[in-house]
């Protein structure tokens, strides 16, 4: 009887409906890759973060320029298509007021623009 209810849940837990947990029996696996995920993505984050603090006026120049080795040097570390450049361009010189003294700000808009 104990297997039994054992063995129903087991299978409940392999439902195909959505939910916030994904299926359960996966969950060790689903850790491990969000860990790897979020390490790379860490990474990524500190060299984009690097180059803007350390050449913030020089990427604001770039900003303003329309390109510029700098932002393209950030803009690859953040990987962000060089099809979506043009645009994020765009909107970054549309934000500047936000960049303005702010670098962490400019971080996380090319993180977001960014793969």
């Amino acid at each position: 009887m104990r297997a039994t209810l054992i063995a129903f849940t087991l299978l409940a837990a392999c439902s195909t409906e959505p939910n916030h947990l994904g299926n359960p029996l996966l969950l060790p696996v689903t850790g491990v890759t969000t860990g790897v995920q979020n390490a790379a993505y860490n990474k990524r984050r500190g060299q984009v973060e690097l180059i803007v603090k350390s050449n913030f006026d020089a990427i604001r120049s770039d900003i303003r320029a329309c390109g510029g080795p700098v932002l393209t040097k950030a803009m690859d570390a953040a990987q962000i298509p060089v099809r979506d450049r043009p645009a994020r361009i765009t909107q970054l010189q549309g934000d500047m007021g936000l960049y303005a003294g702010n670098p962490g700000a400019l971080v996380v808009a090319l993180m977001v623009y960014g793969n």
